[in-house]
């Protein structure tokens, strides 16, 4: 499992984890949704891009609950990025495709604008 951190101009950060996201690789994703934010740098804005992600089971989507929980209790936000099937059937079989709506790409993420299909 690799992982790719970005914050743009806009304050966003841009997590892009790729490989499987699991039991073993979980602490290492949490850690990086949240690294680099204090009250100074503001309301978190995290868009996770599963795109490069092969597998992931319930520790990474409770990793990604969490994330977006801590999120909005600090008045920011948490969107998802993911094309694959799995990460979609996953979402839906826990019903969590209204918590994580799908976008398409990071800059639909950034704009806000909704995938109009499911993968």
């Amino acid at each position: 499992m690799d992982f790719h951190r970005r914050i743009g101009a806009s304050r966003i950060k841009v997590v892009r984890p790729e490989g499987e996201l699991d039991l073993m690789t979980a602490p290492r994703f949490r850690n990086l949704l949240r690294q680099g934010h204090s009250r100074a740098t503001g309301s978190p804005r995290v868009i996770v891009d599963l795109k490069a992600v092969t597998f992931m089971d319930c520790s990474g989507l409770r990793e990604l609950c969490d994330a977006e929980r801590w999120a909005a209790e600090q008045g920011g936000w948490l969107r998802v990025v993911h094309a694959q099937r799995g990460i979609a059937t996953l979402l839906r079989a826990t019903r969590l495709t209204d918590r994580f709506p799908r976008y398409a790409s990071v800059r639909d993420a950034r704009c806000d604008q909704m995938a109009n299909c499911s993968p």
